[in-house]
């Protein structure tokens, strides 16, 4: 009987060696794969810092050439005023005059893009306090609908009749709200004068409501345009920095927005219809 038992528990050990094995290389792969993780995210975080340092650096003197553009556009136009001067001289000086207001747009355009690039790679610290969601979307829509409506687009919210309080930095979270909506106004506007198909009835709707999910109950914030919509391709590159399908954008402000949310432990999600338009979905934790 005792040699049964023995030749028993000799089998096992002997069977249980392989699989501590596997298990032991499982483990070391992980621990691998976390020290390579945590590497790279060191390497991500200096490159962040690098890069934002880089920008403050070009800002500052960016700065200085747009005011000294400022500076010389007027003393060309107190020339160009002077009556004794040939017509080849104010031929001249409106040259002078165009090529620096050309200069003065693109001086402007790469000091948005560096204040973009600064808010999508600058830390985001939240500061988070008890906010009615739907009192702080009426805020945002009462201060966006007079550039809605100059771009002839009426601007509608459908919001839940209850009360919805939440931890949110309402700050931030305004600016990723105004960001979708600039981002649907300027779509509609650039489909409408390019001809192209659209919804139509040029209205971009705020509406809110609640689910459910595994994690618990959640609150959507849906931002509903009825412009040219986009194609599958296109929405699975939307929020990938420096991607924009808009004249003269940046490429970072769905990228910005997507970020806030998430650092709200929410997620910000797209779904298009080609040529009818675009719901882009913010959901948070209730």
């Amino acid at each position: 009987m005792w040699s049964t038992l023995f030749l028993g528990l000799g089998i096992g050990v002997l069977a249980s060696i392989p699989v501590a094995a596997v298990w032991g290389r499982r483990t070391e792969r992980r621990v691998r794969q976390l020290e390579l993780r945590a590497r790279a995210a060191e390497r991500l975080a200096e490159l962040g810092t690098l890069t934002g340092g880089l920008a403050h650096e070009i800002k500052n003197p960016l700065s200085t050439v747009g005011l000294n553009v400022q500076l010389l556009q007027e003393d060309v136009h107190d020339l160009s005023q002077d009556g004794g001067l040939s017509d080849s001289h104010h031929e001249g000086l409106g040259r002078v005059q165009r090529r620096l207001e050309s200069l003065s747009r693109e001086t402007h355009r790469l000091r948005d893009i560096l204040e973009d690039f600064l808010r999508f790679a600058g830390r985001v610290e939240l500061d988070t306090q008890a906010t009615d969601l739907h009192t702080m979307i009426g805020e945002l829509i009462d201060f966006f609908e007079p550039q809605a409506n100059e771009a002839g687009i009426n601007l509608r919210a459908q919001l839940l009749a209850d009360p919805s309080t939440i931890q949110v930095d309402a700050g931030l979270l305004k600016q990723a709200l105004l960001n979708l909506l600039i981002n649907a106004v300027q779509a509609m506007t650039q489909a409408r004068e390019k001809d192209q198909p659209h919804g139509g009835a040029d209205e971009l709707i705020v509406r809110t409501e609640r689910a459910r999910s595994l994690g618990g109950e959640e609150l959507r914030i849906h931002i509903i345009d009825t412009g040219p919509g986009m194609t599958e391709e296109v929405a699975e590159k939307v929020f990938q920095p420096y991607f924009s399908t808009k004249r003269g954008g940046t490429g970072l402000g769905l990228p910005t927005s997507r970020r806030i949310i998430e650092e709200h432990g929410g997620h910000l999600s797209v779904h298009a219809d080609p040529g009818r338009g675009t719901d882009f979905t913010i959901t948070l934790p209730a």
